[in-house]
């Protein structure tokens, strides 16, 4: 029997880092951005965070408007597992819906606007932008006639050219080094958007969370990564290069910034020799649980208030 709509707006998300190390070591510092951004479209009902190592924890929202969690460590350990169990609802998928008035091009921004948009229009490496601009200068590369055109350009472009491939070891890839080796990561591919959109003068930021699909289902997924633009008069809109297209519903968002590194779900360091560590897995699982809607969110099919679910 398949799920109803409101079966399918709730979502909860299981989400397991586990750090192993030869010897017990001290841990410095670490930075958690797990919990999701809530907004009209989706509400967080409740956040579970479970760290199995003696520690503190201080939340604060950093200056991009994310939860973000700092954590102390009190004791030497040989493993760090960190666990977040999220339980979201969505409302239903409005991504799609017929577009107002296109952004003429080429951007341009509110003056009211453009001081915060600027941050978004700087490049990460401007080392690399003459070789973004070659690359997108390409065969198959059409004047846009909108920013929206521009925008699903540069994502069916990359979808084409880079061959997706999972990375686990942290951090990205510059735009040079994906385009040279035609692969990469969601992140990295991410990245190479992030540097193309803003060398078109178009203000993007990285976007980090989870893709309901297949592989989350299984227990099997981790942690995926895209882009939000600024679409003047529309607001952010986003865009997953790794599936070529908008957004929608199944993505989950847990952290924006101007800087991939800005959002990383886990980061932190110990103190020690290089061989002390040994490795790192992630689990990110997703199930749909069967509870009624809450209150607070309006349904855009009927624009009644939703009841609020019951707990047992």
């Amino acid at each position: 029997m398949g799920l109803s709509r409101d079966t399918m707006s709730w979502l909860r998300i299981t989400h397991e880092t586990t750090y192993h190390y030869n010897c017990p070591v001290d841990l410095g510092m670490h930075r958690l951005v797990l919990r999701p951004r809530e907004g009209h479209d989706l509400r967080v009902e409740s956040f579970e965070l479970t760290i199995g190592s003696d520690h503190q924890v201080e939340w604060s929202r950093d200056i991009f408007g994310n939860s973000v969690a700092l954590v102390e460590f009190s004791k030497p350990t040989d493993m760090l597992r960190i666990e977040s169990k999220v339980l979201v609802w969505r409302s239903p998928d409005t991504s799609h819906s017929p577009p107002r008035e296109k952004a003429s091009w080429p951007a341009a921004y509110d003056d009211l606007e453009m001081i915060v948009a600027e941050a978004y229009r700087r490049p990460v490496y401007p080392e690399d932008c003459d070789v973004v601009k070659a690359w997108l200068a390409g065969p198959g590369w059409k004047k846009p006639e909108n920013v929206e055109m521009a925008l699903m350009q540069i994502c069916q472009r990359i979808q084409g050219d880079i061959r997706y491939t999972r990375r686990d070891e942290s951090g990205v890839f510059p735009p040079s080094k994906t385009l040279a080796g035609r692969t990469g990561s969601c992140r990295d591919m991410a990245t190479l958007f992030l540097e193309t959109a803003r060398a078109l003068g178009i203000a993007a930021r990285f976007a980090s969370g989870y893709l309901e699909c297949e592989a989350a289902d299984l227990g099997e997924a981790s942690t995926h990564a895209w882009i939000e633009a600024y679409v003047p008069g529309r607001g952010w809109r986003g865009y997953d290069p790794s599936s070529g297209g908008l957004t929608s519903h199944k993505h989950i968002v847990t952290g924006v910034s101007n800087h991939p590194r800005g959002v990383m779900p886990v980061s932190g360091h110990f103190y020690g020799e290089r061989e002390d560590y040994i490795g790192m897995t992630v689990r990110v699982h997703m199930d749909h649980p069967v509870l009624s809607a809450p209150s607070g969110l309006l349904s855009p099919v009927d624009q009644d208030p939703l009841p609020r679910p019951s707990f047992k």
